[in-house]
């Protein structure tokens, strides 16, 4: 039986295209049951809704964090999502009872190296850069009521090399990343 995704974006959509290949060439046994953005002006979006997969745009705005989460996990629920996946998703959210320890992050580096507030994509590779890290990569971790925090269900790294720029180890990261929560879903799904 595929195990239901709920997918949570809020950029270019490029980790929901890899996990849309991986189903569709039968290497994840998953659907794609439906996209929560935390924006409507983003590719994610448009990635979504061609794939004809349900897309809902929940923008945070003012919204108090209980009620705006509440939102979120309802629309998950509506669709019996086994697992919820934040791909890209770049807001806090407070977990509700019935899906803790049923969502998941991946982070692009080896928490809890670079990860909370505000480390999120070339902003996690310039710091990896800057600091003179040797090594770093990506991490999928179970999600908590903190940015980055919760606990880390599998790691790949990545060398970090004398000519790197941000780009050049985005690029390297991604391609683990894109490795990294496909094989972390099929482990919860043999759990």
């Amino acid at each position: 039986m595929p195990t239901r995704l709920a997918i949570l974006l809020s950029g270019s959509g490029r980790t929901l295209e890899n996990l849309i290949a991986e189903i569709e060439a039968g290497r994840l046994e998953a659907s794609i049951e439906i996209v929560v953005a935390s924006r409507g002006d983003v590719r994610g979006v448009e990635v979504a809704r061609r794939a004809g997969i349900p897309t809902h745009v929940l923008p945070k705005s003012n919204t108090p964090l209980p009620n705006w989460s509440n939102a979120i996990f309802n629309a998950c629920r509506a669709v019996d999502a086994d697992l919820v996946v934040m791909a890209g998703f770049l807001q806090l959210v407070e977990i509700p009872p019935d899906f803790v320890d049923r969502v998941i992050n991946i982070h692009p580096s080896l928490l809890p190296a670079f990860g909370g507030k505000g480390f999120h994509g070339m902003h996690v590779h310039r710091a990896v850069l800057a600091r003179g890290c040797t090594v770093t990569g990506c991490t999928v971790h179970v999600v908590d009521n903190e940015y980055d925090h919760g606990r880390i269900l599998l790691q790949k790294t990545v060398p970090v090399l004398p000519e790197d720029t941000p780009e050049s180890l985005a690029a390297r990261v991604f391609a683990e990343e894109c490795r990294a929560l496909p094989e972390a879903i099929r482990a919860f799904t043999a759990t």
